[in-house]
């Protein structure tokens, strides 16, 4: 049996998959959540949207017949991540994530850690500050309690509605980002903090070596625990795992 593949995207390494998946001439179909109004286009088939859970997950993978789903979901998505633990477990679909390895303060970082949303959210009852708040457009409306700084928003499509902050600047750009680029935006907006999630990978350290350059505190957001899985750091790796999970299936 020739390998179907579903692969959870949202990330770079889910999209450098897909084209390696797809130079190589397997089947399979890209997911995204549908946080993000426009999506990289993909060398794949692509859905957008929830699966309804764990179980409407796994009646989805059983009706399109994978054979191996891969979870390239962002760090931070981590009910989608134990969707797939459950509903593979249920369908005996073979499982791997691709996962980013997380970022580690080096000498010059000043790094308060926050072990959550809520934590970063708390350590932001301080007196006004200029902000640079990359948490994504998701979380935004969880500060809204420390309405006394001034925030720079980076946000992939252009808000929705108004902004839960009575001062805020809004960059509407994608990744990947540059340092020296971040710098300068950090520059011109007068920066004081940053806050960001641990979500590692090269796309987004950009904003944490520019602090560093400028000499800037970050709260940082740890990830959320993840579920218990196999998990790999690079797209070759898991091609090679692809080749060889369940005994009857090979590429």
């Amino acid at each position: 049996m020739r390998p179907n593949l579903l692969i959870l995207a949202g990330t770079t390494e889910a999209t450098a998959l897909a084209r390696a998946v797809a130079d190589r001439g397997m089947t399979g179909v890209v997911s995204f959540a549908g946080r993000v109004a426009r999506p990289l286009r993909q060398p794949l088939p692509q859905r957008v949207g929830g699966f309804g859970g764990a179980a409407g997950l796994a009646q989805w993978l059983r009706a399109e017949a994978i054979t191996h789903v891969i979870d390239a979901t962002h760090p931070f998505a981590a009910q989608m991540s134990r969707n797939a633990v459950a509903a593979c477990a249920e369908t005996g679909v073979a499982l791997v994530a691709l996962t980013r390895p997380p970022w580690e303060p080096v000498a010059g970082d000043d790094w308060r850690r926050a072990t959550d949303i809520a934590d970063a959210v708390a350590a932001l009852d301080r007196p006004r500050m200029r902000v640079m708040l990359a948490v994504g457009r998701m979380h935004l409306a969880a500060f809204a309690v420390n309405p006394q700084h001034r925030y720079l928003l980076r946000l992939v499509d252009p808000p929705a509605g108004a902004s839960p902050f009575p001062e805020a600047d809004i960059v509407v750009d994608r990744g990947p980002f540059d340092e020296a680029a971040d710098r300068a935006l950090m520059e011109r907006y007068g920066i004081e903090l940053v806050v960001s999630k641990n979500s590692g990978g090269g796309g987004a350290y950009a904003k944490i070596a520019a602090a560093r350059a400028l000499g800037l505190p970050v709260v940082m957001i740890d990830r959320p625990a993840a579920p218990e899985r196999t998990e790999l750091h690079d797209v070759e790796s898991v091609i090679d795992w692809i080749a060889h999970a369940g005994s009857d299936l090979g590429v």
